[in-house]
């Protein structure tokens, strides 16, 4: 190790662990439309969030019964982007009528 290198101390990592801990959780939050297929919402959730097909499949099925569902929970940050993800997804190309993307909104997680 040369001399020019230098470690953070064990009060600098605490401190920056302390920060990210400190981040309050957000849900990111599938909307339910008829517009969208299981299939289209399974391989969603398989590209986005790396969830596997059977995981997709209950996924789809709760948005479905019961109008949303939590995809993902994450930091504010990341909970943005993945919102913008699937609003920037795309149409249903099994549906016809379908013009756009399914619809999610990002909401504090209980703590």
């Amino acid at each position: 190790m040369s001399e020019s290198t230098v470690l953070p101390t064990t009060r600098e990592k605490t401190d920056q662990d302390q920060k990210t801990k400190r981040q309050p959780p957000y849900n990111v939050v599938l909307l339910n439309d008829d517009d969208h297929s299981y299939d289209y919402v399974i391989i969603m959730l398989q590209q986005l969030f790396g969830h596997p097909p059977e995981k997709g499949f209950l996924l789809a099925k709760e948005v479905d019964t019961s109008g949303r569902v939590i995809v993902l929970t994450t930091t504010k940050e990341h909970a943005e982007l993945k919102q913008e993800q699937i609003h920037a997804f795309g149409p249903d190309p099994l549906i016809p009528r379908c013009k756009g993307s399914m619809s999610a909104v990002i909401e504090p997680a209980p703590g």
